[in-house]
């Protein structure tokens, strides 16, 4: 399984951008869908989940700010980001969970930049 993410850039504070991440071939049943982010000199950390069951959960900081959503026909899972503060200046991952297929492992997509100027 392959991930790639897309729909980095740079924004003012306030601004908005949607992530999007797309998966080599359908995986969203099976899969536990996550968001991470990794700041400089900072740990890598659980923005966004999406599981297969469709519950999402998402990080204090981004809550009422960031929302996760899937399009299985797509094959693509989003993360829109509004109100977007200079704290969320990281490079964004996605990751995909997945267990009791043969399919069954943890993968991540290369990463997108987001730059947030206040």
């Amino acid at each position: 399984v392959q991930l790639q993410a897309s729909g980095g850039g740079s924004v003012q504070a306030g601004g908005s951008l949607r992530l999007s991440c797309v998966a080599s071939r359908r995986i969203f049943e099976v899969a536990d869908m996550g968001w991470y982010r990794q700041a400089p000199g900072k740990q890598r950390e659980l923005v966004a989940s999406s599981t297969r069951d469709g519950d999402t959960a998402y990080a204090d900081s981004v809550k009422g700010r960031f929302a996760a959503s899937v399009n299985a026909a797509k094959d693509t899972v989003y993360l829109q980001m509004n109100g977007l503060k200079a704290e969320d200046t990281a490079v964004y991952y996605c990751n995909a969970k997945i267990q009791g297929t043969p399919l069954r492992g943890n993968y991540w997509g290369p990463g997108t930049l987001v730059t947030v100027s206040s």
